[in-house]
């Protein structure tokens, strides 16, 4: 019998009672109430020294809106990163944009330190002192951090062993294999004078498997040029060493 702490996300939020939110409901509500995975919310606000618990000040060199404190977040940051939980993330629309790739070497981890922002941000220099990984979750502007840090932590807690049903549902989702997904069907077989593709109908796997594929690469050419090209780039070699195993066997 082990310890060991399940897979942990730690978020650092002026609104800690945002999450569980929809966290706590489905899949990742079901795993969570059987310890598959923990999360833990610490409010910023309380680091803060002053009596009215301040934790924004103006921008220096004037401008728009406020910025929230070094001193502060910190703070914040030193009680949450004592016990070696990591990556630290700071969530914000100048990040880097969240990929699959990256979700994937999260969830085989410990867990996360998600630090969401609000007003303009965080003060530059707590970014760089804490060498945060700025992370967002694409060409969007939110109110905070916190539904990118909602969005972040499921995507992780639906690749942790026990929390989906079946593992190669996961293998063929849109991303993982550098391809969006497939569409899908099921009953009716025919709805409003539209009808499911027969190959569906076949039971024949090796036909409905190929269809799938190149329903797949065609949504990806069309719709994500970028990750057509780079699909187009790797796929000699993956066809290569499916073949390689073809003459093993």
């Amino acid at each position: 019998m082990t310890n060991q702490r399940p897979w942990t996300a730690r978020v650092l939020t002026l609104f800690p009672e945002m999450f569980p939110g929809p966290l706590g409901q489905s899949l990742a509500g079901k795993a969570l109430e059987k310890g598959l995975w923990r999360l833990e919310t610490s409010d910023i606000r309380s680091f803060a020294t002053d009596k009215h618990r301040t934790v924004d000040d103006t921008p220096f060199g004037g401008g728009a809106g406020m910025v929230m404190r070094p001193d502060v977040v910190d703070a914040a940051l030193e009680a949450a990163t004592q016990d070696g939980l990591g990556p630290a993330i700071y969530l914000t629309p100048r990040g880097q944009r969240v990929e699959q790739a990256l979700v994937r070497d999260w969830a085989a981890g410990p867990g996360l330190v998600l630090v969401c922002g609000r007003y303009e941000g965080l003060d530059e220099r707590v970014i760089e002192a804490r060498g945060l990984l700025e992370i967002s979750l694409g060409d969007i502007v939110l109110s905070g951090g916190e539904p990118a840090a909602l969005a972040v932590i499921d995507a992780c807690v639906r690749l942790l062993p026990g929390v989906m049903g079946a593992e190669e549902t996961l293998e063929e989702e849109s991303f993982e294999r550098g391809l969006l997904e497939y569409p899908h069907y099921t009953r009716p077989a025919e709805w409003q004078g539209r009808t499911v593709p027969e190959v569906l109908l076949s039971g024949h796997h090796e036909k409905i498997k190929a269809w799938r594929l190149s329903q797949a690469e065609a949504a990806t050419k069309l719709r994500r040029p970028d990750l057509w090209t780079a699909y187009e780039k790797q796929r000699p070699q993956v066809l290569g060493n499916k073949s390689s195993r073809r003459k093993e066997d």
